[in-house]
């Protein structure tokens, strides 16, 4: 029996799932119905007198055996507490006549939902042919401990993955100032599906002449670690950038930076220097994928970027290319969660962002908000981070400054 409880019981991260297949586990070899009740705070001790807020979060089995609400028969909630406070099964024998049931004799059995000392919920488990045996009871203790934790990684992950996705939402939550002379729009779109986030993240920084640097990055991996490393990219990016290099040579101090610290992820990143004065693009790639152009009238083209190394792998070989921009052209730069999908060749991918029309005209704000959904990214399978920029025009504005 333990093997198959070993099995059936914890196949998921979701709590309720994991209670109901402790119900549905016990339901059928040990008795005829059972309830899984979680205590709704995070309670580390339970004391005499505490009076904790429940949650019923499964039952199983035959529902006349059970009250109306639910809830453990009589004096049910106050033997599911004394269960957990003292961490031990607790059973009663029911009299002969119930009314939420036939008549009858009936066992009922508490057993506490605990693992590492911490309390979780409770299970109660009820039958019609009378009271259970030691054995009975054992076999479903064991069978709550091991739910119990299960719904321990549970909470961890949760907690995990909430601390990470605040993270990243706190720092992609303000991107620098850009030159006014620029339009920007940002997007980012946590993956679903309970996977943890990643390191996606997006950057703007104010240079002299009136240019601005325009980065997108993806640190590999999921999770807390991948959010933090993000973090270190992110303020050695504004460190290096602050010197005025060419973006290649950015790349190559990056590179070198993360090399030689060797705690960090690899990543990739792309950096374009944007010079509205002259009308200039400069470009260099780390390993991601290449920016989208779309025209005035709403048509889009892939830019053509040298694939150079992620950082972290200390090959170097960045190399800078450079294009005009029109003030009636928008950029966009985006992580792989905004294309990929599974099983597609990424050039699928790329041809689909490439080949889209969008409004002839449209906003920053508007042209983004359109290839998100085209592209249906909110169901993305992976973490979505987006930037569009585009030139804003200033007649007769001219800063000078060295050439791109």
């Amino acid at each position: 029996m333990w093997e198959q409880a070993v099995e059936t019981i914890g196949s998921s991260l979701d709590e309720r799932t994991t209670c109901a297949e402790l119900a549905a586990f016990v339901c059928g070899r040990l008795c005829e119905a059972a309830a899984v009740d979680l205590l709704a705070e995070d309670v580390p001790v339970l004391r005499p007198g505490t009076r904790p807020a429940w949650v019923r979060a499964a039952t199983a089995g035959r529902a006349d055996l059970l009250a109306p609400d639910g809830a453990p028969r009589g004096d049910g909630r106050a033997r599911a507490l004394r269960a957990l406070q003292e961490e031990r099964p607790v059973a009663d024998t029911a009299p002969a006549y119930d009314p939420y049931g036939p008549r009858g004799p009936r066992g009922t059995v508490a057993v506490p939902v605990t693992a590492w000392g911490h309390p979780y919920g409770v299970l109660l488990a009820v039958r019609a042919s009378g009271a259970f045996t030691d054995d009975e009871t054992a076999a479903l203790q064991g069978a709550a401990r091991l739910a119990a934790v299960h719904l321990g990684h549970a909470r961890r992950h949760a907690a995990t993955y909430g601390t990470a996705l605040n993270l990243q939402r706190a720092l992609l939550a303000e991107p620098g100032r850009p030159h006014p002379n620029l339009d920007l729009a940002t997007r980012y779109l946590p993956a679903g599906g309970g996977a943890l986030v990643g390191g996606d993240w997006f950057e703007t920084v104010r240079l002299h002449y009136g240019r601005t640097l325009l980065v997108m990055g993806d640190v590999m991996g999921h999770g807390l670690d991948a959010a933090v490393d993000m973090n270190a990219y992110r303020s050695m990016l504004r460190y290096v950038a602050s010197t005025d290099l060419p973006p290649h040579r950015v790349l190559r101090q990056l590179d070198a930076a993360v090399t030689g610290d060797g705690n960090r992820r690899p990543a990739t990143c792309l950096l374009v220097r944007v010079d509205p004065a002259r009308g200039r693009a400069a470009f260099a790639g780390a390993g991601h994928l290449p920016p989208a152009l779309f025209g005035a009238d709403g048509t889009g083209e892939l830019v053509d970027l040298p694939v150079g190394p992620p950082l972290g792998t200390g090959v170097g070989g960045y190399e800078l290319v450079t294009r005009d921009l029109a003030p009636s052209q928008t950029l966009l730069l985006f992580t792989d969660g905004l294309v990929e999908r599974r099983g597609e060749d990424i050039d699928v991918s790329l041809d689909r962002l490439a080949g889209l029309r969008l409004p002839a005209g449209a906003g920053v704000e508007e042209l983004l908000d359109e290839v998100v959904a085209r592209l249906e990214a909110e169901g993305a399978e992976d973490d979505v981070a987006a930037l569009a920029a585009r030139i804003r025009h200033r007649p007769g504005r001219h800063l000078a400054g060295p050439a791109v």
